[in-house]
């Protein structure tokens, strides 16, 4: 590349990092609409050209949260091992092991029993690290899934066209989007113009606030903190009642949710170890100190038998050392330090710890670490936000009641799934193609009485479903 090509790339990283940082200390919140829509250099009416979308799409990228590579399988193994206790089991495995190979060629046959005190022990460590990576790995499979609550699709106004499932993803600040009940909200925006007379949206997955708070287009202060910015709509909420136009402010990493994820990040990168993991590693330290002083006493008191000398004219002479008789007092002080390592505790512990991550999986509690659940034993008081639930602002059915045949009487109806999906879930045991009056009567209710639609957007053939749960078309 030459000057003139260097000079030309240094001005646009210079444009991209000023436009950056303008961009991060705007406050859309603060300013009435037709500024934040001279600030976009765009037109609701009309939104943005194509031109104008891979240009910014080359400065703020992709509208997506950062995925973290997660801990390979070989890490989880090794921190499985990170233990005090578990690392002297492991150092007393090996020298049990090499003194009974040692001892199977001094004696001149290998004797199987010999082996089993250190196989027994390499058993355990495997047992405890098998356990502690299945536990980790399911966790962290359900931590991720927690985290999918971005939306996928978005309606968007560009070039004076309506986009109705625009991925998520292709949003760039500036863009125009339009948000209808039941829309998850793909960016964080600016409400431009209310095209019902309300707009209330849930975002207690990013606020904690119990009820729906109901948006506006007027500008706040420009201090005013992440709930009381009315004027503003943040990723990853839900629209739960109204409709609305809105210009994208901040995408991808830089939305409060994203602020969000990396904050989750790294506090996951500096985590803490639990009252169990402390108290062991106390524990395995001084066990280790009082070991190592008995065996080097141990084997200092038959210092007399593999080394010998004589005093002449007052000074030690002629020393003699036997190397056989120093291996063997060796042999017999690592055997004691072998015989007080508390070898059946990692597995003791691992198998209470699991039983009660068993139980807390039961109450559908979420353990990432097996000695996290012993942490709950060292709690004394637990704050919890309104509810103390962590959701996805998700509701589904779970049981339909209806009145009976005869007078006074009630029936129910099972309902799986958890999904939006059409084909994700049934109503147990209903009547298709046979019901009575009150079952047509709640099938037509359920069918009129709100504006929820279903739309397959990867689907080359799907189906409309009428309120009885009948096939209309089989093309859509």
């Amino acid at each position: 590349m030459g000057k003139g090509g260097e000079d030309r790339g240094k001005k646009e990283k210079n444009s991209i990092e000023s436009r950056n940082k303008d961009n991060d200390t705007f406050p859309a919140w603060a300013k009435d609409v037709k500024e934040c829509e001279e600030k976009y250099e765009v037109n609701r009416e009309v939104g943005l050209s194509e031109e104008d979308v891979e240009k910014r799409r080359k400065i703020y990228g992709y509208n997506e949260l950062e995925k973290h590579e997660g801990v390979s399988i070989f890490k989880l193994i090794l921190d499985q091992f990170n233990d005090t206790l578990v690392r002297i089991l492991l150092a007393a495995a090996v020298i049990s092991f090499v003194l009974a190979w040692y001892d199977g060629d001094e004696g001149g046959e290998m004797e199987i029993t010999a082996f089993v005190e250190p196989l027994v022990i390499f058993l355990i460590l495997i047992v405890n690290a098998i356990v502690g990576v299945w536990q980790e790995s399911n966790a962290e499979k359900a931590l991720e899934a927690l985290k999918e609550i971005q939306s996928e699709h978005a309606t968007v106004i560009r070039n004076g066209k309506k986009f109705a499932s625009l991925p998520a993803k292709e949003l760039v600040p500036g863009d125009i989007v339009e948000l209808r009940v039941g829309d998850k909200v793909p960016a964080d925006m600016r409400v431009l113009h209310l095209i019902s007379s309300t707009l209330r949206v849930e975002q207690g997955s990013l606020t904690g606030e119990s009820e729906a708070v109901s948006k506006t287009v007027k500008a706040v202060a420009e201090d005013t903190d992440i709930q009381g910015k009315k004027c503003m709509v943040f990723a990853g909420t839900t629209v739960v009642n109204g409709n609305c136009i809105c210009l994208v402010m901040e995408t991808g990493m830089n939305t409060e949710i994203g602020k969000v994820h990396s904050q989750i990040h790294e506090a996951a990168q500096n985590e803490e170890d639990t009252p169990l993991k402390k108290k062991l590693n106390e524990f395995g330290e001084v066990l280790t100190m009082l070991i190592g002083i008995i065996c080097a006493v141990v084997w200092l008191i038959n210092v007399k038998y593999f080394l010998t000398w004589e005093y002449v004219d007052g000074w030690p002479r002629n020393f003699k050392f036997s190397f056989e008789k120093c291996t063997y007092y060796f042999e017999i002080a690592v055997a004691l330090a072998v015989a007080a390592i508390p070898e059946g505790l990692p597995a003791v512990i691992t198998t209470c710890l699991a039983l009660g991550t068993r139980k807390m999986a039961q109450k559908n509690a979420l353990v990432r670490k097996l000695p996290s659940v012993e942490t709950l034993g060292c709690t004394t008081v637990i704050c919890s936000d309104k509810t103390g639930t962590l959701t996805t602002n998700q509701m589904a059915v779970s049981k339909l009641v209806a009145m009976g045949s005869r007078a006074g009487t009630l029936r129910a109806f099972n309902v799986e799934g958890t999904t939006y999906s059409p084909f994700d879930g049934e109503i147990k045991d209903w009547p298709v193609g046979r019901m009575d009056s009150n079952l047509q009567m709640i099938a037509k209710i359920a069918a009129v009485c709100n504006d929820a639609h279903v739309e397959q957007i990867w689907e080359p053939l799907c189906c409309w479903w009428d309120a009885y749960g009948g096939c209309l078309k089989g093309y859509g």
